[in-house]
């Protein structure tokens, strides 16, 4: 691990089992030769008392000090809980101590994002626990024996409704088993009608109102439900989505809190306040994530910032060019002090740069479509002409709904243009 020329981001976790045993988890994420991600599990073994930040430091830099990494660390992924942030507090000091870190440890810390989302969600969850009881208790009603779901089966026959996946149970813990538990009864709602009459036992039948209000709430919820999976997913990184989802976050918020539904509403209030604590100031270096998509760059950053509020976008955009500069310049002098040569980016990036450059004929989403016309008219953003600003000056390539998916490492934009590049 010692002798990889790049900069490593890690991630780390540390949970109690149901032995009520603690363990700590750390993994390495890094660009190799070839320029493919390789995300190695570094450590994974028990954790004793007492879990406090100063002892998750020790333990995760005597890590470090075991790999040979501790001197090549650019970032560090964490759930949100006070002693992860106690413990990148001391762990980013006593790596600056070395002098290694990149713009002096300003990235260091990043906010897991899909956690930092199942916070935001579960605000407002608590909104619409009242409005979602029936559902619930109808759920777990009918899951509870075997003969209830025997009976309920025949009622959905009755009820002509063919639809696959059954009723779900709700997991109080993950936001996203309510939403599924939501969706799932709402496609059996007539189905509970026929029940309530052949159970009498069945007190939990929801009123015409409260199923609407079901809808309205699960319509509310089906948005966050998809950039969950998105930016969940273990497949594929998804550093250049980051900007994107957060800021469709702060807009589906934003037109939510002028809804006439209460309950909408509520949810919408609480779960912007929590939105404000964690991303009111988006995460800087994940936005250059989106920066370094040819499809996107710094002209969808002043897009989004111009749609949320014109008169500051300008403000925003130089603060997070002049940071992105700033990296840059570090970068280049990384690379030359270690004298890296890498090899020219591998057929994969070439693919799926032609990929993304043919696209399809698929129907663009409303996102793309804005973003596509707002350019068109948008005058660009005027520079120097170092490598840096040949790829800011170049043309967008091809943004497309089918496509939107796909991962441009970072290091391959800027490959495009045959920039040698260590990440």
């Amino acid at each position: 691990m010692g002798r990889i020329p790049n900069k490593i981001c890690l991630t780390s976790d540390v949970w109690t089992a149901s032995t009520s045993e603690g363990y700590i988890c750390l993994t390495a994420h890094f660009v190799d030769e070839n320029w493919k991600l390789v995300s190695c599990l570094l450590n994974f073994l028990r954790m004793k008392p007492p879990h406090t930040g100063i002892a998750l430091e020790a333990t995760l830099f005597d890590f470090l000090k075991q790999w040979g990494i501790d001197k090549k660390i650019f970032t560090i992924t964490l759930d949100n809980a006070s002693a992860n942030d106690n413990m990148q507090d001391h762990l980013k000091t006593h790596l600056r101590v070395q002098g290694n870190l990149m713009c002096d440890g300003e990235f260091f810390h990043i906010r897991c994002s899909a956690h930092v989302l199942n916070l935001i969600v579960q605000e407002g969850l608590k909104v619409a626990s009242e409005a979602l009881h029936k559902i619930r208790e109808s759920v777990k009603h009918i899951k509870g024996s075997d003969g209830r779901m025997l009976k309920f089966r025949d009622c959905v026959e009755d009820a002509g409704i063919n639809v696959s996946g059954g009723l779900r149970f709700d997991v109080s813990t993950r936001w996203n088993r309510t939403y599924l538990m939501l969706e799932s009864a709402l496609q059996y709602r007539k189905a509970f009608e026929f029940y309530k009459v052949a159970d009498r036992s069945y007190k939990y039948c929801p009123s015409d109102e409260e199923w609407e209000k079901g809808e309205r709430i699960c319509e509310f919820l089906e948005p966050f439900y998809e950039i969950t999976n998105l930016i969940s997913g273990s497949s594929y990184p998804t550093a250049n989505l980051y900007f994107m989802q957060v800021w469709k976050v702060q807009c589906i918020l934003e037109k939510h809190q002028k809804s006439i539904d209460k309950v909408i509403k509520d949810m919408s209030d609480n779960m912007k306040k929590k939105f404000d604590k964690y991303w009111k100031n988006y995460s800087i270096v994940l936005a250059f994530g989106a920066i370094l998509d040819p499809r996107l760059t710094d002209k969808f950053l002043k897009f989004c910032y111009t749609t949320l509020d014109a008169s500051t976008s300008e403000g925003k955009l130089k603060n997070v060019m002049d940071k992105f500069k700033g990296l840059y310049e570090e970068y280049v002098s990384y690379s030359t002090n270690q004298s890296v040569s890498l090899s020219q980016p591998s057929n994969e990036f070439n693919t799926l740069a032609k990929l993304s450059r043919e696209g399809n004929k698929a129907k663009k989403s409303k996102i793309i479509t804005d973003f596509k016309t707002w350019n068109s008219i948008e005058s660009s953003f005027v520079l120097g002409k170092n490598e840096l600003d040949i790829y800011f000056d170049d043309e967008l390539l091809e943004l497309n709904e089918e496509h939107s998916e796909v991962m441009y490492f970072f290091i391959g934009s800027l490959m495009r243009k045959s920039f040698r590049y260590s990440p």
